[in-house]
């Protein structure tokens, strides 16, 4: 090992390995020929196990999540077709508003483990620790460089919504595994690419069909946002992969044909399947898959065209460049963008002898200009932790960059080391400054840390050794010190509901367990008439509401000790949380019926659903403005017996509903006789149209 292996990791980035033979990019994390330090595998393991503690530790207060996905995650455990649709139910009334497979993990977990916030949610800690260790494979075989690894490790896990979704059961979690997955095998397919040209062996194709069936099985976890990625894959691969270009295109093919197979058989079933013989595609209008991908979940989403949706454009959010930067979402993703662009595009000049990284560069800046203009300028729903699809990204080219500067040893590359501390630094500072009650004096810390850390860092080779420990050591903590205190604030904080936000709460934005753009979040203040930092008719906690204290769920009637009580409905993002009296009522006679109870929306359905473990009709989907069912479809099944109770949403806090929805209220209610158990009104429809 020679000297220069001895210098310490950089500020905003650590330092990579010196410019010597022993570790060269390309080398595999466990390959024997690496002459790797014997603090790296050391350093590894504590990094994972750091992440998993992160993710792991006190995951029960979260509850159930995301209720929504929740109760479709139950209705898998109880249904083997309710599990390859992604029902929302057991008995398959309507799906999701997404492709299943995020579910598919969940529902597996809580057949073989039960029903409980644990058996939920620790797929995607898991999934998280996962991300983190491949994330540090990828950087370390593109730049040889441990410290490069583990800083880009390091920053992954601290980002603040990915502790956020790596804690909760939205698609996010799978989607951006797979994700970073599909850039590993595409590196790869590079690297291969360019070993065939040097006349070594190699199989380019297969990696880059494995890239592309890791993007088709994206798409199944969330639809047209896992295309975000392939411009970046297909450029470099077709640009630095090394054989003939004709074989690239070939293998280009390939990948795309992995990628139509892997995303697109699920999308052909549903779509060959009767509507009869299926439950109805939630978020549709027309009952197709293929309109839910294009429309709703898919070109809706960029104009703000969205059918059956609740809002759109500025009612998510003000579109712009910055909004990325902005209070709503500033605290998420952001904090080491700047110096990600900065080292990733000085390091392009920089790796022109290093093919590998080089790739790895572009490919790193390729994910996260495509994905962060399109978060920016998309008029559709759009929610802060999106941000979570950037993560690996930033990380990456955080680590990459460092080393390909360090590397570099010149003056000014030791300047543009310094001046990407100085601005991870200055820009925690103002991200800080958000949030005047959260650790007001953390942000004096790092902005004055970062800022002596980046000048010896500017100076580096003018200083003895010592100090350059010092300034990578001190420009390293800067730089991480403010998201790493927002993620552990986010995993010390409940979050349920529909829109959670990571870290604490920000002055206009939401910040909190969870909120909407331009309402109050978390503590007191909320909207009058509502919880505590809530909207009117929620519980403590606000929009999305919290459940009421009842224990850790795992039981009927458990749910997260962090709000107050929801009765008569959730409302559009915030589940329901029944009484143990109310989930008795429900429970009477359940196995003589295919439903329990029907209520307007998913998210209050599925407050019912998962206390009582039930089928319970979500009418109208997730928006109540499916149509699905139909007065006529409704009326036949309440005739027949299938339909025990129907559940009224007060207070406020109802789904918008569609036309759909109202008929079957408005008929439900001149029909049949209201009881009122325990603050919550519902009919009893088990004596058919009596």
């Amino acid at each position: 090992m020679t000297s220069t292996d001895m210098r310490p990791p950089l500020p905003a980035v650590p330092p990579a390995s010196p410019p010597t033979p022993a570790r060269t990019p390309g080398s595999d994390l466990g390959s024997p020929g690496g002459d790797r330090p014997r603090w790296a595998r050391p350093a590894y393991v504590v990094l994972l196990l750091a992440t998993a503690a992160l993710y792991l530790v006190d995951l029960g207060a979260n509850g159930w999540g995301n209720s929504f996905y929740a109760a479709a995650a139950q209705a898998g455990s109880e249904s083997w077709s309710a599990f390859f649709y992604g029902a929302s139910d057991a008995a398959g009334s309507i799906t999701v508003d997404k492709t299943p497979l995020s579910l598919w993990p969940m529902a597996l977990s809580v057949r073989l483990f039960g029903l409980s916030s644990w058996s939920l949610l620790v797929p995607q800690a898991l999934m998280g620790v996962a991300t983190v260790a491949l994330l540090h494979r990828v950087v370390r075989r593109t730049t040889g460089s441990d410290e490069a690894a583990l800083l880009a490790g390091a920053t992954m896990a601290l980002t603040p919504v990915a502790v956020l979704m790596f804690r909760f059961d939205n698609p996010d979690a799978l989607l951006t595994l797979l994700l970073t997955g599909s850039a590993w095998a595409t590196l790869r397919g590079v690297e291969a690419g360019r070993s065939v040209a040097a006349g070594r062996t190699g199989r380019p194709a297969l990696w880059l069909a494995l890239g592309g069936a890791l993007v088709g099985l994206a798409f199944l976890t969330k639809m047209l946002q896992a295309f975000l990625v392939l411009p970046a894959l297909a450029l470099v691969y077709l640009l630095l992969a090394g054989v003939p270009l004709v074989r690239r295109l070939a293998h280009l093919l390939v990948a795309f044909g992995a990628m139509v197979v892997a995303g697109g058989w699920w999308v052909a079933v549903v779509e060959l399947v009767p509507a009869g013989s299926r439950p109805y595609v939630g978020g549709s209008q027309g009952d197709s898959i293929l309109e839910l991908t294009l429309g709703y979940n898919g070109l809706g989403r960029l104009t703000g065209d969205e059918t059956g949706s609740v809002g759109g454009g500025g009612g998510w959010g003000q579109t712009g460049l910055l909004r990325l930067f902005d209070a709503e979402n500033g605290g998420q993703a952001s904090w080491l963008v700047p110096a990600a662009l900065l080292l990733g595009l000085t390091a392009l000049a920089c790796t022109r002898r290093h093919p590998l990284a080089r790739a790895s560069v572009l490919l790193w800046l390729g994910w996260l200009l495509v994905t962060g203009l399109t978060f920016s300028l998309m008029a559709g729903i759009f929610h802060a932790y999106y941000g979570v699809a950037l993560a690996p990204a930033v990380a990456a080219l955080v680590g990459t960059g460092a080393w390909a500067l360090w590397q570099a040893r010149t003056r000014t590359a030791s300047a543009l080391l310094g001046l990407a501390v100085a601005a991870t630094a200055s820009w925690a500072f103002v991200l800080l400054g958000r949030s005047a009650d959260f650790l007001p004096w953390l942000r004096w810390v790092v902005l004055v840390g970062g800022l002596l850390a980046a000048v010896g860092l500017a100076v580096r080779s003018l200083l003895p050794r010592v100090l350059v420990a010092a300034a990578v050591t001190i420009g390293v903590l800067a730089s991480l010190g403010g998201p790493a205190a927002y993620a552990v604030d986010t995993a010390a904080t409940p979050h349920t509901g529909s829109i959670p936000s990571a870290g604490p709460e920000v002055a206009g934005g939401m910040g909190g367990p969870g909120g909407m753009p331009g309402m109050p979040a978390g503590g007191p203040g909320g909207t009058p008439g509502g919880g505590t930092g809530g909207m009117p008719g929620g519980g403590t906690g606000g929009f999305p509401g919290t459940p009421p204290p009842g224990g850790v769920p795992g039981g009927p009637t458990g749910a997260p000790p962090t709000g107050g009580t929801s009765r008569g409905g959730g409302g559009l993002l915030s589940a329901t949380t029944p009484s143990a009296e109310l989930t008795a009522v429900l429970l009477e006679d359940a196995d003589d019926y295919t439903w329990v109870a029907a209520t307007v929306g998913a998210m209050n359905a599925s407050g019912y659903q998962l206390a009582t473990e039930r089928s319970v009709m979500p009418i109208g989907g997730f928006n109540g403005s499916d149509p699905s069912p139909t007065l006529a479809e409704f009326q036949e099944l309440v005739a027949d017996g299938q339909v025990h109770w129907f559940l009224a949403t007060e207070g406020g806090g109802t789904a918008p509903g569609g036309d759909g929805s109202s008929e079957i209220t408005d008929w439900v209610e001149a029909t049949f006789t209201a009881t009122t158990v325990d603050g919550t009104t519902l009919y009893d429809l088990s004596g058919g149209t009596a």
